[in-house]
């Protein structure tokens, strides 16, 4: 097949998922064409049957922004008409999923029919999709999409209860890819970062509020009076510097590291005795899931799809959001019986192993042999 990809060029979880699954479908022989204003961040090594096609803006004074969706749209209608695509996947519905819409509309003008999938990763239903600013086209796009998937249970069904949604929504979960994220030995490193043998606590986001990396700190603060540990902060975003603070005002500087925007982020979690991720929304837990790949029990909430993921007592422990005390204890449960922590490091891995990639790959041929075969008869 040849297949266009719409996403994000950026370090989230939808432009992450959305670079692996072509990069992942490149290796089986179809030709991918992803489509976005710049390079996605995980696209770092040229292969054969992908394509990066960069959306352009022109410069007018008249605009205080680029019309992104205008020049997204012409750039789709370009690629599907001359690389001759068989299918569009746009990640993350806003605004992909209205841009696909008017590119569909548009080469239809022209007798081309593309048919279109949307995969919903979490916030764009969520927390942005959900605003009366873009409820009406999120609706209206979702429903005209020739196929949608979720990235699990707890989305679809979120979907169905803030949209009018009139369409089947098929859960394809994310997945990973096991020749990146696996544990290995990195003890000269982990001496490095914890040089009295103490405990290696992890977390990885893109510091935004609904990540409570503030939890990250207090939980922390419990666990290091108990026990000598570490903790490793990998990532930026706008919380950052009211995370910097707490660590000053809790005098932990010297047990904590900002590491910033990781590239090799498994490299960290090969080191990691313990992931904490106490989110207050979590459409899937994609960076649980690559600790728990790489033998890290996890503590998070129970929140959006954590459940589905991080199994309670068996991969790790589930809490309330902004329940500190319980996930601090937990962390100590783990942490302070070697019996218990390998155990659960090793339950990890097994639940992380059915969201291999060759796993979760053949969902997604399947879906768009199917969504193509639906859409033969609307051609003109």
């Amino acid at each position: 097949m040849k297949i266009g990809i719409v996403c994000y060029p950026t370090y989230g979880g939808s432009g992450v998922i959305a670079t692996e699954l072509g990069k992942g479908l490149a290796m089986r022989g179809h030709k991918v064409h992803f489509i976005t204003y710049a390079p996605p961040a995980r696209l770092e090594h040229f292969h054969e049957n992908i394509f990066y096609n960069e959306v352009r803006f022109a410069d007018y004074p008249l605009f205080d922004y680029p019309p992104y969706e205008t020049a997204l749209a012409s750039k789709l209608v370009d690629v599907v008409k001359y690389d001759k695509l068989d299918i569009l996947h746009v990640h993350y519905a806003v605004p992909h999923a209205s841009v696909a819409y008017m590119a569909k509309k548009i080469l239809l003008s022209e007798g081309i029919y593309i048919p279109t999938v949307t995969t919903l990763h979490g916030t764009d239903i969520t927390l942005v999709g959900k605003n009366p600013v873009y409820a009406p086209v999120v609706t209206f796009a979702i429903n005209k999409s020739d196929g949608v998937t979720a990235v699990s249970e707890s989305l679809k069904q979120d979907t169905y209860d803030n949209f009018n949604i009139d369409r089947d929504i098929k859960v394809i979960y994310n997945f990973i890819d096991f020749e990146r994220f696996k544990r290995t030995n990195k003890e000269h490193f982990k001496k490095a970062v914890a040089p009295l043998g103490e405990k290696v606590l992890i977390h990885v986001s893109n510091f935004r509020k609904v990540k409570k990396v503030e939890d990250v700190v207090h939980i922390f603060e419990k666990v290091v009076k108990k026990i000598p540990a570490k903790l490793l902060l990998v990532g930026d975003g706008p919380e950052r510097q009211n995370v910097e603070m707490l660590c000053r005002q809790l005098g932990l500087c010297d047990s904590i590291r900002f590491l910033g925007k990781q590239d090799a982020v498994e490299e960290l979690l090969a080191i990691a005795d313990l992931f904490i991720m106490p989110s207050a929304s979590e459409s899937f837990g994609l960076s649980a899931l690559e600790a728990m790949a790489c033998q890290v029990p996890v503590i998070s909430t129970n929140a959006g799809g954590l459940p589905e993921v991080n199994i309670h007592g068996v991969t790790g422990f589930l809490s309330n959001i902004g329940d500190v005390e319980d996930m601090a204890k937990n962390a100590l449960l783990i942490l302070e019986n070697p019996e218990i922590h390998q155990k659960f490091s090793a339950a990890a891995l097994a639940n992380a192993e059915q969201y291999s990639i060759e796993n979760i790959l053949p969902h997604y041929e399947a879906y768009y042999e199917a969504v193509i075969s639906r859409s033969l008869y609307l051609k003109p």
